[in-house]
């Protein structure tokens, strides 16, 4: 069996499209898994992980928490809110500790870009990105990336355009390499404020008229305004984002062909799409939850064939 080129899932730009196309593979046979009665596979019956949560998340850790479980993995949970690390210990010391007791994966979500690489680097465990700031958010690019394959039967030469908030989110910057590895075309599309100054440089077109955006694409992921990370206004208010870049039912129906809709969640309902939009046929949304469990499953169990 094929086998993955790094021993870390740390981000997507440390990966490359042959990895990809085997984290799709084998998720496609874990997905026919979780949808049997028994749900259950003893993979991983040997392997201990643990999921080290130093932000705040109930969807990325349910679905971590369910893959590995799914895997007959054991599992040990640490939230950083009730931890020695408000006492001061570092980084490295709190996973060492939890290490010690014989742990060979750790997931980790930290609010510091950067964190799961300079963990990788000073640890010996199989480190998976569960999101690091601003910075990437890997398994949510593949779940993204894996929906929309199975929506329109492929990635490459589809037109995707990335709406919202842009510039405080990890889900862009790992979907536009995840997208790009694949073949597709990306543009991002926002209030200018929220667009990251240098995106071009990433091959990456810029739109700033929603409808202009949505005629264009097949693909529409919007993205969630990250209020926690604003720590100024970067628009006038809520009610004037939703006018401009929201996505309500009325615009969809305007457009002359059907677009898939995607939302890395939680959703802000009437922000950044209206709930008749979210539920529609043409959202796929609940499918990405679902794909979230199927990649995650994936991504573990071909980085533990690689622990020794």
């Amino acid at each position: 069996m094929s086998e993955l080129s790094v021993n870390h899932l740390l981000g997507i730009k440390y990966i490359n499209k042959k990895d990809i196309d085997l984290i799709f593979e084998t998720a496609d046979h874990f997905k026919e898994v979780i949808n049997r009665p028994i749900k259950k596979v003893p993979s991983l019956r040997d392997i201990t992980i643990a999921n080290i949560f130093f932000e705040n998340s109930t969807r990325t850790k349910l679905s971590f928490e369910l893959a590995q479980k799914r895997l007959s993995a054991d599992v040990i949970s640490f939230s950083a809110a009730q931890s020695s690390v408000k006492k001061g210990e570092t980084l490295i010391d709190t996973v060492n500790n939890i290490l010690s007791m014989k742990v060979d994966m750790v997931v980790m979500r930290h609010s510091n870009p950067g964190a799961a690489h300079f963990l990788s680097q000073n640890v010996k465990a199989s480190i998976v990105n569960a999101g690091d700031g601003a910075h990437e958010h890997p398994t949510q690019a593949l779940l993204d990336s894996y929906s929309i394959r199975e929506k329109l039967g492929e990635v490459a030469g589809k037109k995707v355009v990335i709406v919202g908030d842009v510039l405080h989110s990890r889900v862009a910057l790992s979907n536009i390499y995840a997208l790009q590895m694949q073949g597709a075309e990306v543009k991002v599309c926002g209030p200018k404020t929220l667009i990251p100054r240098h995106i071009e440089s990433l091959g990456v077109k810029v739109e700033s008229n929603l409808r202009k955006a949505l005629e264009w694409c097949d693909v529409a992921n919007m993205l969630r305004v990250q209020n926690e990370r604003m720590d100024v206004n970067f628009f006038p208010s809520t009610r004037e984002y939703a006018q401009q870049y929201g996505l309500d039912k009325t615009l969809l129906d305007s457009l002359n062909k059907e677009i898939v809709i995607m939302h890395p969640g939680p959703i802000n309902r009437g922000v950044e799409i209206t709930s008749d939009v979210a539920d529609s046929k043409q959202s796929v949304i609940l499918n990405q939850v679902e794909n979230g469990v199927a990649i995650r499953m994936a991504v573990i169990y071909l980085l533990a064939s690689k622990i020794q």
